[in-house]
Parts: structure tokens; C-alpha cells; sequence
């Protein structure tokens, strides 16, 4: 199971960030596979499942799950007119074109397109069915070494991510694997912001990884220059590969990516408190982010620095992508249009000409409610509360000199960066990140809510 676990966390990024039909089944059957293997252990192992305290946070999906099954079930046309009106208003439309004759029992689904809910359906299970065998896995040997190993995996990809990414670009061959003409670092990702998504959750994970090790030496020295002598080649090298990583995140040119990562170091720089005296910032942070971007400055930020004064026309754009699918949002407020179903009902609603086919409302958040309606949204935002105040409850209370609070801290971080951006993008309907999102948020409960006690890590 984790020879599978690491080869999907390498191989998500890397097939274009599974964008394409067949990378996202492989994913899939990844999946599958882990949780037959996680079914066979727990039938000879006869182990009862490890988490009890998250039973109402997992009735909440099985509850999303549900409304979207829900959304694919054919209903008769009375029913439909009361659960979405405006559903069966275009329905009644579009029926009054076909003679009489052959309408016989008019019945339809408040999903437009319930084919293509199938399919998002089918990606939301798979994701809760990897969420939970993330929860529940109990592995062989050494829990936390198996831990690390996964950690160290995420971290050696997301700096292959970068420092691809920038050979590449600035090489001048611009290409991504076989396909060419990339503008900016973007890895193996598809556009830069699906990129820069990923780097997001990436880079603070390995913050924490890194200050999990430095907290083990806290209590043998007096002063950081002390503790930064100490430092091990190991720890040397993490925190190399964080400043490449950052590197590749700023020449991504993402903008909302910057800005989220400048956001996610001032949240590290104050919740990584000094572990000698649990107080005070992190000056390492700092000092991190500091020679990246003196590394950066150095290559040249031209062309980054010039995409901000750019910023006005895509907001403009973004705005109106915005305000057409809140007419969405308002014509369709239970139940929504169907899950993936906005890419079909945008051309109704877009104000605006483009060539282009507009596939998502360059807002994770607000595309949701347009799919799923305040149902399904409010559905979400109370999980998400619900998880949110577990995590930070179980970080609380794990002593500052204890190497998981970093770690917990860090995955969570990475799991706010990457809301933040898709407030302004897409990033949750990009498989691999969707599936390193779904990864970070078990890996923070179960570091930290469910083994409030965890031992710290001793050697390497």
C-alpha cells in the first residue's frame, strides 16, 4: 500500500497533473486498488476502525454525496417544479419543441447533464473513499518513518516540479514534457496556476518538515546561531529544496500563487514558535523566504513583476465570470445545475463575448454553488469548520518541542493556501491537487487530532 501511495503522489503531479481522462483513471484505480488492499489487512488484521470522534464530519460527505446522487435521480415534473423551479421552467421549454405525442410521463433530473454528474460523482467518492483509507490506514513497523517516507516523496516532487519547470523555461526550449510553447515555469501542470496550486501546499508541508527536524536539537542549544551550525546536511538540503521550490512558485508568474504564499510564511513565521521558549516568530522562515528571493531578484523578475500591472483587465474579466454565475447561483439556489455541469449552462448566462470556451468560473468556491447550490455549499462549509477546529484543537495541544506540531501546522497551512487561491482559480478540479488536498487534510487529523500524544521523532 505505500509502494502504491508513493507512486500515485509522483505520478498525479507529473502526467500533466492527471488533467487528461486517462491519467485521472489510472488515479482512480490507484485508488481502488489501496482500498481493496486496506480491506484485505483489516479482514486478517480483525482491526476495528481507528476514528470514532469524526463520525458527524464524515456523515457531512456521505450527506454531499448523496445531494449530488440525488441531483441524478429522474424526478416527475411536479416534484421537480418544487425542488428547482427554474429547472423545470427550461425543461417545460424545451419539451414544448417536441410534438406532444412523444411525451408520454415527463420526468428529468435537476441535473442538466447527468451524465457528466456521473462522472464528478464518481471523482467525489473516489476522493472520500481516499480520505477515509487515509484516516484509518494503520501501517506496519514504524508509523512515523512510513510518514516521513511520504513526506520526503511530496518533497522530492514538488522540487522536481520546480526545477523542471525552470529548465525548461528559462533554457529557452519551453516546453512541458512533449508539448511546447509554455510563457512562464509551470512544471508539468498544464497552466501555471494549477501549478503554483500545488507548490502551495507543497512548500509549507516541507516547512514543517524542516522545523520538525530542527526541534529536535531545540533543547541542546542556547541561540539560533547555535542551532543553525547544527544543522545536518539532511536539514541543509530540505531547506535547499524549499528555496528552489519557492523559486518555481515566483517564476510561475501566478500572481494570486505569489501573494497566497506570501500569506501562507506569514502564518508559518507566526505559528512556528521559537521551541526553547514558545514564543516570538520564526526568523528561519524569514531567512528562507528571504534567499529565495534574493536568488530570484538575482535571475531577474521582469516578467513577474510586469504581470501585476496587468492585474486590472483579468480582474475586469473575473469579475464578469463572476457576476454571470452568480445569476446562476440565483436562479438555481437549492439544488444547483448539477455537479460539473457549468462548463454546459455558462453560454446561457455569459455576458460577454469571447472565442475562447469558458470551462469554470475562475472560482472554485463560487462554481460550487452554482453546481450544487447553498445546499451542498453549506453542506461543505460546516465540514470544513467542523475539521478545521478538530486540527487546530489536536495542534494546540502538542507541546511546542514536539516534531508532529510542525508538520500539522505546516499541512494545514498548505491545505489554506490553496483555498485562498481558488477563491480567484481553479485549483480543487485539478486532480492531482484535488488528490495531494485530500491527502494533507487526513494527514493533518490523524497527525495531530487523532495521536495527541505522538512521540517525537529521535534521529533520522
Amino acid at each position: 500500500m505505500k509502494f502504491i501511495l508513493i507512486l500515485l503522489f509522483i505520478f498525479t503531479p507529473i502526467a500533466f497533473g492527471s488533467m487528461e481522462i486517462w491519467a485521472f483513471s489510472l488515479m482512480e484505480l490507484g485508488i481502488l486498488l489501496l482500498i481493496i488492499l486496506w480491506t484485505i489487512q483489516n479482514l486478517v488484521r480483525s482491526s476495528e476502525l481507528e476514528v470514532r470522534s469524526l463520525k458527524f464530519e464524515i456523515l457531512m460527505i456521505w450527506l454531499f454525496l448523496i445531494l449530488v446522487f440525488f441531483q441524478m435521480i429522474p424526478f416527475p415534473a411536479g416534484v421537480a417544479k418544487v425542488l428547482s423551479p427554474k429547472t423545470y421552467e427550461i425543461r417545460q421549454s424545451l419539451a414544448n419543441a417536441i410534438p406532444q405525442s412523444a411525451i408520454h410521463n415527463p420526468q428529468f433530473p435537476i441535473s442538466f447533464v447527468p451524465f457528466i454528474t456521473k462522472i464528478e460523482f464518481y471523482k467525489w467518492l473516489t476522493l472520500t473513499a481516499f480520505f477515509l483509507f487515509s484516516l484509518h490506514w494503520k501501517y506496519f513497523g514504524d508509523e512515523f518513518r512510513i510518514t516521513r517516507q511520504l513526506i520526503i516523496v511530496i518533497f522530492i516532487t514538488g522540487v522536481f516540479e520546480s526545477l523542471y519547470g525552470m529548465f525548461e523555461f528559462l533554457s529557452g526550449h519551453q516546453h512541458i514534457l512533449y508539448l511546447g510553447g509554455i510563457s512562464a515555469v509551470t512544471g508539468t501542470f498544464i497552466n501555471r496556476n494549477y501549478f503554483a496550486g500545488y507548490l502551495l501546499m507543497v512548500i509549507p508541508l516541507s516547512m514543517g518538515f524542516f522545523f520538525s527536524r530542527e526541534a529536535l536539537h531545540a533543547r541542546r542549544f542556547e541561540g539560533w546561531q547555535q542551532r543553525l551550525s547544527s544543522l545536518d546536511g539532511k536539514t541543509l538540503l530540505i531547506g535547499f529544496g524549499i528555496i528552489v521550490m519557492i523559486l518555481g512558485l515566483l517564476f510561475s508568474a501566478s500572481r494570486m500563487g505569489i501573494l497566497s504564499l506570501l500569506l501562507s510564511f506569514t502564518l508559518i513565521s507566526i505559528l512556528f514558535k521559537t521551541p526553547q521558549r514558545g514564543k516570538g516568530f520564526s526568523k528561519t522562515t524569514i531567512l528562507i523566504l528571504g534567499l529565495a528571493l534574493l536568488w530570484a531578484l538575482w535571475i531577474g523578475l521582469d516578467a513577474v513583476i510586469g504581470r501585476f500591472f496587468n492585474v486590472s483587465e483579468d480582474l475586469r474579466w473575473r469579475w464578469t465570470t463572476w457576476e454571470d454565475t452568480f445569476k446562476v447561483v440565483k436562479d438555481f439556489p437549492i439544488l444547483g445545475t448539477g455537479l460539473g455541469t457549468f462548463s454546459q449552462i455558462c453560454p446561457t448566462y455569459k455576458s460577454f463575448h469571447m472565442r475562447r470556451f469558458v470551462s469554470h468560473a475562475e472560482n472554485d468556491f463560487l462554481q460550487l454553488a452554482s453546481e450544487v447550490g447553498l445546499t451542498g455549499v453549506g453542506i461543505l462549509f460546516i465540514l470544513f469548520i467542523f475539521l478545521f477546529v478538530r486540527a487546530i484543537s489536536g495542534i494546540r495541544s502538542m507541546s511546542i518541542t514536539d516534531s508532529g506540531r510542525y508538520i500539522g501546522i505546516g499541512g494545514l497551512v498548505g491545505i489554506l493556501a490553496l483555498m485562498f487561491h481558488s477563491m480567484v482559480e481553479r485549483n480543487l478540479q485539478v486532480p492531482a491537487n484535488a488528490f495531494l488536498f485530500t491527502f494533507l487534510w487526513a494527514f493533518v487529523l490523524k497527525t495531530s487530532t487523532l495521536r495527541p500524544g505522538a512521540k517525537v521523532i529521535r534521529g533520522d
